[in-house]
Formats: C-alpha cells, structure tokens, sequence
C-alpha cells in the first residue's frame, strides 16, 4: 500500500494522486472537511481550511492536545477493563455455564496470548495504516470479543471473545502511548503520557464497581463501550504529525501539527525539527542485534528490560485477574469492597505520578516504586504472625 502515490502529470492527475496518498480515516477528519485551494502563507491557509468555527475552537494549543488525548484514552480504558473483568465474574460464570476452575483460569489467561500476537503485529498494523487506523483495527476485535463473551453458552465462546479481546488490547497498547508522544508538546509529554497507564488503572477501577452491581454477561456488554464510542471519535482527531511527515505527506503533517499546537502557535521551529528527525531516521543505517553487545548499550538494555520482565514477574496481572478470590481465600470478609480498593489506590498512585511526572522526573519515580516493591516483596520472608 503506497502512501506518497506518483505527483507527476496533469492537475486532475496530480489531485487524484493525492487523494490515493491519505492514510486510513485521515480524510475523514473534521478539519480536513473544508479543505480547498492551494497552499498561501502557513497561517491563512491552514485557517481558511480548517474553517472559522473550528478554529475558534482550538486556539489554546494544551486544549487540542488533551482532548486528541481523552478520545484516544477509551483505548487504555478498554484495556483495563479487560483486566479487571474476570475478578468479579468469576463465581458466576463458573456457576452459569459449569466450568471448572481451570476451565475459567484458562479464559482469564488468554486475553494475554491475544495482546502478545497483537503487540508483535501492532507495529507493522500502525506503520502501514497510521496510528488512527490502528486503533481503529483493535476496537473492531475488542467489540466482537466482547459481544461473544456476552452471549456465551459454553466455554468455546468464551475463549474466543477473550482472544479477540486481547488481540485488541495488545494492538492499543503499543498504538495508543505512540500516538500521544508524537502529538505532545515536549513541556506535556510526560504528564500525558501517564494519561495511558492511568485510564488502565480507571478501566480495571470501572470493573470491579460495576461487577459489583451487574451480571455478568451485561458487564461484558458495557465492555463494548469504550471502543464503540472510540470509533466515531477517531474521525474527530488528527493524525500523528510526525507519521504524516515520514509518509511524505507534508502538506497534511503541517495542518496536523498546527491543528495540535494552535492557530495562534508559531510551529516553523517544530516543524523544522520533525522534518530534521524524519530525515535522520530514514539515512539510518540498520540496526542489527549484534550491536545491542556494545558496552555502551549494555546497562541502558538491562534496566529498560528489566523493569518490564521483574513488572510481569510481580505477578500484577494474576492479582488483578482473580482480586476477588485472593481476597476471599485471605479471610476478608467484603472482598469485593477490598478489590475495589484495590483498584482505588492504582487510580491514586498513577493520577498523582500524572500529575508531578514532568516536575520530578521519570527516575525518581523508578526509584521510589522500585524501593516500595522490594519492601513489599521482603514482607512475604518474614514468619507469620
């Protein structure tokens, strides 16, 4: 699938061309809707086609930024949601369809065999299509996923819609962090790019409280959501300004751009300074694995890695899958009121790391959680009280 299409011949030729040239749902943005005439001054142009209306609208460049991010945030909210959908339901589903315990432990792992397959491919997926259409392509299989799980009558179903689901998650996990570092500000990029981890924690909180109310198979219907209301807003939203520019489509790359930083924001500079970065990345040499043993890219490796396997290792995931039974295998006696919590204090902790990540710096909230989990951990080798 070609983007850059062939710029020679007639007018007609040429505009035809570049229709051929945009990438899955750009066209449909609503900026690009009035989009008439050719390129005068940046700043006339750009207003004369993104209309009066629309522009009033996106003066302040952090309000076009935070509202691409809350649309694309339904992503990370679906992903934990997800998450968190098994710890309720357990007992439930058990009891409705007859499953046995190993049956169920099956259906809450492979969301996790899904989003590995969906991770491997989510970079090719938004690569090739641009990160709109990539998100587009995991809110389909997260619909049907869910849908599935909702009209179950044997555990077949059930495997599958949860596949189908962690094949979306896997894609939206990679897509959804990329798509807000390339449209932030440099002074935002680390507040906004917690935003992910936090509508995790928000989607994973959402299931635990509505399970606590909703059977089942209608909690897997409002699973539907996030990603149903998602769809539509992805017509509403730029395209990455820097995939734009790498596709070789610099007209659209810079009505994006200024789309995001606002009208009454000179982006010459960062326009100057994508371009520079695309550049350097396509006269690039390849990469091989054999150049990750050079000692200068030996520890930077090791901490990068090693804190995403010893994460996993936490067991993180299996509590958050089955909160509900550990708690009630622990003696507490509202275990559901303790799951809630649970998901509570994750809010908490991400929202506050949101907040001060770009005042503090990213190390030393590395240091100071890695600190927390080791004591944690430490408690588990003391004798029982």
């Amino acid at each position: 699938m070609s983007f850059r299409g062939d710029e020679s011949g007639g007018e007609d030729g040429g505009s035809r061309s570049s229709d051929l040239r945009k990438p899955f749902l750009h066209t449909g943005s609503w900026y690009r809707m009035g989009m008439a005439g050719g390129m005068g001054s940046r700043q006339s142009s750009l207003m004369e086609k993104l209309g009066s209306s629309a522009s009033s609208v996106i003066r302040d460049s952090s309000v076009s930024v935070v509202l691409c991010v809350l649309i694309v945030a339904l992503g990370p909210i679906q992903f934990g949601f997800t998450g968190g959908y098994s710890s309720p339901t357990q007992s439930d589903i058990i009891s409705d369809l007859g499953l046995t315990l190993s049956e169920f432990s099956i259906f809450g792992s492979l969301s996790n065999v899904g989003a590995m397959v969906g991770a491997i491919a989510s970079g090719q997926i938004a690569e090739h299509i641009g990160r709109k259409g990539s998100l587009m392509i995991a809110s389909i299989p997260n619909i049907i996923g869910w849908l599935a799980i909702s009209f179950a009558k044997d555990s077949s179903f059930l495997y599958m819609g949860r596949l189908l689901e962690g094949f979306g998650v896997g894609v939206i996990s990679y897509t959804v962090p990329v798509y807000i570092a390339e449209i932030s500000p440099q002074n935002m990029r680390g507040g906004l790019g917690a935003v992910n981890q936090l509508s995790v924690t928000i989607g994973i909180l959402l299931a635990y409280l509505l399970g606590m109310f909703l059977p089942w198979r209608l909690l897997a219907v409002v699973g539907v959501l996030p990603c149903t209301v998602l769809i539509p807003g992805l017509f509403f939203i730029p395209e990455s300004p820097r995939w734009l520019a790498k596709m070789g489509m610099m007209e659209d790359f810079e009505v994006s751009l200024q789309v995001l930083r606002g009208f009454d924001t000179d982006i010459t500079a960062e326009v100057n300074e994508i371009k520079r970065s695309v550049q350097s990345t396509t006269r690039r040499t390849t990469i091989r694995f054999s150049d990750l043993k050079q000692r200068r890219y030996r520890l930077p490796l090791m901490i990068g890695i090693g804190l995403l396997v010893l994460q996993q290792l936490s067991g993180i995931n299996g509590i958050l899958f089955y909160a509900n039974t550990i708690f009630k295998a622990a003696g507490v006696s509202s275990s559901s009121a303790a799951t809630c919590g649970l998901g509570a204090i994750q809010v908490v902790a991400t929202g506050v790391t949101t907040w001060l990540l770009d005042r503090a710096g990213r190390r030393l909230f590395l240091i100071i959680s890695t600190c927390g989990m080791t004591l944690v951990f430490s408690l588990s080798l003391l004798p029982s009280i």
